[in-house]
């Protein structure tokens, strides 16, 4: 009888999934700059689109900066940068145009190393959260939800053990809600004599987060390095559980839209 219960639960959540998320328009960008690339951009880019067919969003992938319009991105819900990496922009007119699509309430999600995109624009790494700063080596630690009643994390187990790069992060954002923290009190650092990263905090490291910023809905996730993420039922809950949060919103409305720069007044508060 308990293993019907579930099993019927599980049905119901699945339908309202596909419910929130059908007929909804999702941009995967996968450009990287100059630098190191990850080779699990391929099967993210095939899992996402698994995704989308099992929940009936459509996925557009490119690799191609000058597809940043605004003619192009008003038509999105969601734009993921997937396992993105350094500059990536190619001019100013497509940095504003992807700042006026969060403007106008366009749905972010950055996965992995997005967190190291666009490191010297700063609002950029506002909008994101916080810039990538440097990760121990590969290994398996423990992920723990904070905040069970968030609609991005309230479905998943409240803790697994995943085998990913913990990355840690200069210049946080404030405002961010942190939803998933890494258990670095058994992370190894290669040098034995390098400190885990001190800060405030302590053995829970944030790990996913999300704020609403300059208009936008935004959450980014630390984790998915190793390309098995991407056929893994606990990672694939993660990402389908932020995705469906990201787009639980009303189509960008560019009437918000002010940017004319992608320069920032530093005393605006976002």
């Amino acid at each position: 009888m308990k293993s019907l219960l579930l099993f019927i639960l599980f049905v119901i959540f699945s339908l309202s999934i596909t419910a929130q998320l059908k007929n909804k328009h999702v941009l995967i960008f996968t450009k990287n700059g100059k630098g190191y690339v990850h080779e699990n951009i391929p099967a993210s880019i095939a899992a996402l689109q698994k995704l989308g067919i099992e929940n009936g969003f459509t996925i557009d992938t490119t690799t191609n900066s000058a597809l940043f319009t605004e003619n192009n991105l008003k038509k999105y819900d969601a734009i993921i940068f997937s396992n993105t990496n350094n500059d990536v922009f190619d001019t100013e007119e497509q940095r504003v145009a992807f700042m006026r699509y969060i403007q106008a309430g366009g749905g972010f999600m950055g996965i992995h190393s997005a967190s190291g995109t666009e490191r010297n624009w700063k609002w950029f790494k506002l909008m994101l959260g916080a810039s990538f700063l440097r990760h121990p080596p590969f290994q398996k630690f423990t992920v723990h939800v904070l905040d069970k009643n968030h609609p991005a994390v309230k479905n998943l187990s409240s803790q697994w053990e995943t085998n990913d790069e913990c990355y840690f992060f200069k210049e946080i954002n404030p405002s961010i809600k942190v939803l998933l923290v890494s258990d670095i009190s058994t992370v190894k650092e290669a040098d034995s004599s390098k400190n885990i990263i001190p800060d405030v905090f302590g053995n829970r490291y944030p790990a996913a987060w999300c704020h609403e910023f300059d208009g936008g809905r935004i959450l980014y996730t630390a984790l998915g390095h190793n390309k098995e993420d991407y056929s893994n039922a606990t990672y694939l809950a993660h990402i389908i559980e932020a995705l469906k949060w990201v787009m639980d919103k009303p189509k960008p409305d560019y009437k918000k839209a002010k940017a004319k720069s992608s320069l920032i007044d530093e005393m605006k508060t976002f």
